[in-house]
């Protein structure tokens, strides 16, 4: 049973499922959404399926199954994954990755667990997102809880200590996995850092052990997600941009439901996820007398690199990286035909933004930016392997 305190953020209880289901299938948004990812079904087809379930586990592994297969077959060359052996079969995790993708990186992931024979995992997502109230209940009854952003700074403290006890709750008490990113946001260069502020969150919950002990609880174990075609490479790149211009530019909710759309929708190329082990024996190493701030950052490096050496690197990351650093280092990784085709598809990336009117200068600065992007992930790994 869960805590009366959670009730706000916490995914729709099962015994509750159906009668929310049956208020979201009236919402005309919601059937217009079903018409695009399963066009292969009638509505009233559709809403008889979902009336007949009853838990967000049926939820996911029939009818998101089948959106996700779909998706996949339309959009991706293949979605792989290695390193699931690290995973114990009784042991509950807080999954922290890199954040490419709105919607679809704690998707894909709770596919992946499904297919091992493991639950799917409870997924953090930002209340920003949730710009209609039909999208809150969706995600709740998808297995997500809410992060609470964009408030005052008492209310924020509050949030946060909700926030971290729930993750606490969920991994210890419900013995469910949970997903979160490992900043607030997407990482719009590809350049993946762990935020010190997400770790510090996360001992909120538990504040009578140490940072250590108190992650330690949460079985922390880092994946490395990797996209050889970010879709919405265009859209970050235009946000560099418009910064650029207007420091105090800030995307709308319009802007997110467009990233969630284009990246939902677009071509991804090879998609692969790289499990690595639990960080607990790592943790273990840390000093006991260890200054907190140093022992924050030393997790976060911990973190880091357990993601930046297992990247999957695509022939987008070799190219890319030898054109921003004006060489041939990686040639034997791609021909010059892949070459040239990657660069034509950049400037037809940078030809989908219509609502500024773009300057020589400015295509070259987005270019620049999407060469990072697709750059970053190499130079990381290249760092961490040193």
């Amino acid at each position: 049973m869960t805590p009366v305190e959670f009730t706000d953020i916490c995914p729709i209880a099962d015994k509750d499922f159906h009668n929310e289901m049956s208020i979201l299938v009236e919402e005309p948004a919601f059937q217009k959404i079903l018409s695009m990812i399963a066009p292969q079904y009638t509505f009233s087809k559709l809403r008889k399926i979902l009336l007949a379930l009853n838990s967000k586990h049926e939820f996911q592994s029939t009818v998101m199954k089948m959106v996700i297969d779909g998706m996949l077959e339309k959009t991706t060359s293949g979605l792989t994954w290695s390193g699931t052996d690290f995973m114990d079969a009784a042991t509950p995790y807080t999954f922290i990755t890199n954040h490419r993708d709105i919607v679809l990186d704690a998707t894909q992931l709770g596919y992946i667990l499904i297919a091992n024979g493991r639950e799917s995992c409870e997924v953090a997502i930002g209340n920003n997102l949730l710009i209609y109230d039909w999208i809150k209940k969706l995600v709740r009854l998808n297995r997500s809880f809410i992060v609470k952003r964009n408030l005052g700074k008492i209310q924020t403290l509050n949030a946060a200590v909700q926030l971290s006890s729930y993750i606490h709750f969920a991994v210890t008490q419900k013995n469910s996995s949970v997903w979160i990113a490992q900043r607030e946001g997407r990482c719009k260069d590809s350049n993946d850092r762990t935020q010190e502020s997400l770790l510090k969150m996360l001992t909120y919950g538990n504040r009578d052990k140490s940072i250590v002990e108190s992650l330690k609880e949460l079985n922390i174990a880092p994946i490395a997600l990797c996209y050889e075609y970010d879709p919405n490479d265009y859209l970050k790149a235009r946000e560099f941009l418009l910064k650029s211009k207007n420091p105090n530019w800030k995307k709308s909710p319009e802007d997110d439901l467009i990233s969630m759309q284009t990246g939902i929708m677009g071509f991804k190329g090879q998609v692969h996820y790289s499990f690595t082990p639990c960080i607990n024996e790592e943790l273990d190493k840390i000093p006991a007398d260890l200054d907190k701030m140093l022992t924050v950052s030393r997790i976060c490096n911990i973190i880091d690199h357990a993601i930046h050496e297992n990247y999957k690197i695509f022939k987008t990351n070799y190219i890319a990286h030898d054109i921003l650093f004006d060489n041939k280092e990686f040639a034997d990784k791609y021909t010059e035909e892949e070459k040239d085709e990657f660069i034509k598809y950049l400037g037809s990336q940078i030809d989908k933004i219509k609502d500024i009117k773009l300057t020589d200068f400015d295509r070259y600065f987005l270019y620049s930016k999407m060469l990072q992007m697709y750059s970053n992930p190499l130079t990381n790994q290249l760092e961490a392997m040193k």
